[in-house]
Order: C-alpha cells, then sequence, then structure tokens
C-alpha cells in the first residue's frame, strides 16, 4: 500500500451575516480540510471562536512548548487509527502551553479519522475497535422560550416533527424566581406531552450554589426529567459533589466544559455525575473523547454527546460511541441555522422511520462538506506578522 502525507491543511471561518447574543453555537464555524499527497482529504468542525481556534494553526513560534498545529503535522505520514493517535499526541506536544490548544485541534483530529476511515475504506467507528453500531435516540436541542408560552409552542412544534425526546436549555432559567424556572419546565412537558422524554439544561448558572441546584432538582423532578444539566460551572468539581451527595431526585448531567480529558475524568470520578456530556469540537477530537467515552463506560456513567453545531459534528461525534449499545441517547440540534444541516446539504443524519439515527456505513465520518454552503458564508482571512503572511483563507 503507498505512503499517505499530509499535503495542506485548509482552514475556512464559516458565520452567518448576523450573529446574536444567545447561547447558540450554531451560528459560526471552523472548519479544517486535511488534503493527503494521494487526492483524499478528511473534514472537520471546531466548537469555539473561529478566528481564535484557527490562529493556533499558524501562530508564529514563542518556544519549543509553543510551536503552531501546521507545523506539528504537515508532510506527516498517516495511515491507520495509530497514527492518528501519534498525530493528536504530537500537536499537544508542539502546543503544550497553549490554553486553546484542545478546542482548536479538535478540527484537525476529526479531519484526520475521517481521512483514515477513507483511504482504509472503514466507518470511523471501527477504527475505533467497534464490530457494529447501535442507532441512537435524537433528543432535539432547543433553547427555551422567552417565556412559559414561547417555551411551550416551541416543544409542541418538536413535538409535531416527530421527536420523542427534546432538551431545553440556557435562555431565562435561573434569571427569575424559583417558580419562573418551574413554570419553564411545565411548558415544555406540557408542549412535549407526557410521553416523550425531557431534558433540562440549566446553563451553569448557579454557579457553585448547590442548594439553590437541588431545589430545582426536586421541583423539577415533578415533570419526570431525564436529567438536569450543567446546574453548577463545569470546575466546581466539589460543588457537583455536594450536590450529587444530596442524592436529588433527578440524575445530574455535566460535561460540555470539559476541555480535556482529565476534567471529564474528574466530574466523572470526583463529581459524581450521572450523564457525562462530551463535545468532539471541544475536548480534543474524536481521539480524546473515545478515551472518555471508554472510561465512563468503565465507571459506569452514562455517555452522550454534546452538540450544537452542524451535521459534520455531529457525524463525528456519533461515531465516538456508536459501538455502544447501552449509550441511547443523541444530542440532535433542531434549530433553523442554515450551517446546522448546511453544511452538509444534502447528506447529513437523519432521523429514520422508527425514530432513532443509525451511524453512516460509508468510509470515514459518512458525510462531506457542501463547499456552496462554505463559499456563501465564508469570512475571509489573512493574518500577516512584520509584514510576512502567516495564513491567507485557500480557494474553497
Amino acid at each position: 500500500m503507498p505512503r499517505m502525507k499530509i499535503e495542506a491543511i485548509d482552514l475556512f471561518y464559516v458565520a452567518l451575516p448576523e450573529i446574536k447574543a444567545t447561547a447558540d453555537g450554531t451560528q459560526d464555524t471552523l472548519l479544517a480540510r486535511v488534503r493527503a499527497d494521494n487526492g483524499l482529504y478528511g473534514w472537520g468542525e471546531s466548537d469555539s471562536s473561529p478566528l481564535v481556534s484557527l490562529s493556533a494553526y499558524v501562530m508564529p513560534m514563542s518556544h519549543v512548548n509553543i510551536m503552531n498545529i501546521n507545523s506539528a503535522l504537515i508532510g506527516e505520514t498517516v495511515e491507520t487509527p495509530e497514527d492518528v493517535r501519534r498525530l493528536r499526541a504530537k500537536a499537544g506536544a508542539y502546543g503544550l502551553d497553549v490554553q486553546q490548544l484542545d478546542h482548536a485541534v479538535a478540527a484537525v483530529d476529526i479531519a484526520l479519522w475521517d481521512l483514515v476511515g477513507k483511504f482504509l475504506q472503514e466507518p470511523v467507528y471501527r477504527l475505533l475497535g467497534y464490530e457494529r453500531s447501535y442507532p441512537k435516540l435524537p433528543y432535539a436541542s432547543v433553547l427555551f422560550g422567552d417565556d412559559p408560552d414561547e417555551t411551550r409552542e416551541i416543544a409542541a412544534d418538536l413535538r409535531g416533527r416527530g421527536f420523542a425526546a427534546a432538551k431545553f436549555g440556557w435562555g431565562p432559567m435561573g434569571r427569575g424566581t424559583a417558580d419562573d424556572d418551574e413554570a419553564l419546565v411545565a411548558a415544555a412537558r406540557e408542549g412535549l406531552g407526557q410521553h416523550a422524554q425531557l431534558m433540562v439544561d440549566a446553563g451553569v448558572v448557579w454557579g457553585e450554589d448547590d442548594a439553590t441546584a437541588y431545589d430545582r432538582a426536586v421541583r423539577f423532578s415533578n415533570y419526570n426529567i431525564t436529567w438536569l444539566e450543567e446546574p453548577l460551572l463545569s470546575d466546581e468539581v466539589d460543588a457537583y459533589k455536594r450536590l450529587t451527595d444530596r442524592k436529588p431526585p433527578v440524575p445530574i448531567a455535566a460535561g460540555e466544559g470539559a476541555d480535556f480529558y482529565r476534567s471529564a475524568d474528574d466530574l466523572m470520578v470526583n463529581g459524581g455525575i450521572d450523564f457525562v456530556q462530551i463535545d468532539v469540537g471541544r475536548t480534543g477530537g474524536i481521539t480524546v473523547c473515545d478515551r472518555i467515552c471508554k472510561r465512563a463506560l468503565e465507571l459506569g456513567v452514562t455517555y452522550v454527546n454534546h452538540t450544537f453545531k452542524s451535521h459534520l459534528q455531529l457525524a463525528a461525534s456519533l461515531h465516538v460511541f456508536a459501538g455502544v449499545e447501552k449509550f441511547r441517547l443523541l444530542e440532535y440540534p433542531a434549530g433553523d441555522s442554515p450551517l446546522i444541516l448546511g453544511l452538509t446539504a444534502p447528506t447529513g443524519l437523519p432521523v429514520n422511520e422508527k425514530g432513532m439515527v443509525d451511524c453512516p456505513e460509508t468510509p470515514g465520518l459518512g458525510v462531506d462538506v457542501n463547499l456552496d454552503t462554505v463559499r456563501e458564508y465564508l469570512q475571509p482571512v489573512r493574518i500577516e506578522v512584520g509584514g510576512k503572511l502567516v495564513h491567507e483563507t485557500p480557494e474553497v
């Protein structure tokens, strides 16, 4: 088999014309396309500030522990899963002192798994050691409305679209009284109906206040919620431990703010959470998320993806735990941003006739990027340092 080398890493900053101050990660993104010298390519996506992450690929060297991702990877050979893991470690070593590294490198790590899957003619989940994939139940992931009436309407719309599960988050949750919070959850339950699964995302609104989080867990338990998500800040592990030690009447979920393996492990081992929610576009890519998934299985914690991005990232997220039958829930972006499905249209991850989502069986991630969408929303970037060009957006 001929050798395959990384020829280029193309970076694309894509954004909607208007960015609103809401907790909505589907408004912009950073895409990475890894091109090999044999004509194959892979795509990946980062969930972060696109321009900040882009800089980690092209920044001038500060010293031996602050070197850019491009210098670590371009020209390297990549043909096997072991190569991807080796290169992820190399990029980490080059950017050892770069705080943004895990978010930034996620895009290229995902792209490398996609590339190697195409090279070996295998779906990514098989490269991760699974023999088969299992369908997942998609839960529509949306924001709370501005008030209970709007929340009820959103929930009824999701019910009409056939979703058997939905998560409501952020918005006014925690900004008013306890009764206000309960009214939002009651409205979501009423709109969804009694049989659909309902998840509540508090958006870290209670900081380290485990007493308030416990009170809301008790109140929300009247509405048969699957979990209370991120009631506390991600790094308040001691507060999570105090909360879970109180034995709240609903399960506790957290983890989307875990930027690296150890922070996720800390929440599982020392925070006592029931569901760990990991974002493949933040937590170092597929390589790191695969490790967290296997650790969750070992600890008896339920792994769930955190995905509030495009179907490209959704596909990458799904491959991580597709082979674990007991991990059944799939966060499924259900907003109206043209970047959710548009980045991969006409392909994507559809909900099947049984209301489930199947993992693609085609090589790599199983979805491709719609270049027309990239061109439509592309934000060209040119970076010069001391008169020297270090980055310019390549041809799409």
